[in-house]
């Protein structure tokens, strides 16, 4: 069990909404280039609530950035999606790594990487996947051209160089470089209210369970306002 899943919700009803094309988007989407069942769902909805979040987010980076913009990897997931990522990455992690996954104890253990970047694909009302709430996303940064801004680590790498602050206390250029990109994406999305996750420099919510544990480490405690939803609930 996540560490922020004993945070009560109270759901807000709010409806998922289309993310505008002032956005730029992934794509094809990987998952969906996987074979992930997302059957006619979409990846890019969010919470109306969100959206109006993230639009501040893109007019503080603008300030700083007025030519690039916010990049959306991913957004809205449903449960089975978040299952499938979860088997598939645990089977690209056993192959690299060579690990049995007969092997009771060896599957265990890979598992802990699994589940330190992907939430567990809970149908449990009380427990939900953050992206399945629709107030969590993936994303980075475009320059003027459309092209990523170098972030020093790939979305979903399962790896120490996706922690937010890895680069912090670098001290070539390079890596400055990624840490104050990293810094400009975090510092958008929490001017505009959202938390990141602390293991991905990607993920950013806002009023779900882990932003409630995120925000009770320094506020009051907090209710969470989006549980799991549906696309069909637009």
């Amino acid at each position: 069990m996540a560490v922020y899943s004993s945070i009560p919700i109270i759901e807000c009803g709010e409806k998922l909404v289309k993310i505008p094309d002032t956005f730029a988007f992934t794509s094809p989407h990987l998952y969906m280039s996987l074979g992930a069942p997302y059957a006619e769902l979409s990846p890019f909805y969010v919470r109306a609530g969100v959206l109006e979040r993230l639009e501040v987010a893109s007019s503080y980076l603008k300030k700083e950035q007025p030519n690039w913009r916010i990049k959306i990897f991913d957004a809205y997931r449903p449960v089975a999606v978040q299952e499938f990522m979860v088997n598939y990455t645990k089977h690209q992690l056993a192959k690299a790594q060579g690990i049995d996954l007969s092997n009771p104890d060896q599957e265990q253990e890979l598992m802990k990487q699994v589940y330190k970047f992907w939430a567990v694909p809970s149908l449990d009302p009380a427990m939900p996947p953050p992206h399945s709430t629709g107030a969590a996303i993936d994303i980075t940064l475009v320059d003027q051209d459309d092209c990523e801004i170098d972030m020093g680590g790939e979305i979903d790498e399962i790896s120490d160089r996706s922690i937010p602050d890895y680069y912090k206390n670098a001290t070539d250029s390079e890596s400055i470089n990624f840490h104050h990109h990293r810094q400009l994406l975090k510092n958008s999305m929490i001017e505009a209210g959202f938390r990141q996750h602390p293991h991905e420099w990607w993920h950013f919510s806002f009023r779900d369970q882990m932003w409630c544990w995120l925000e009770n480490s320094d506020n009051a405690p907090q209710i969470a306002r989006y549980g799991r939803t549906r696309l069909c609930d637009v």
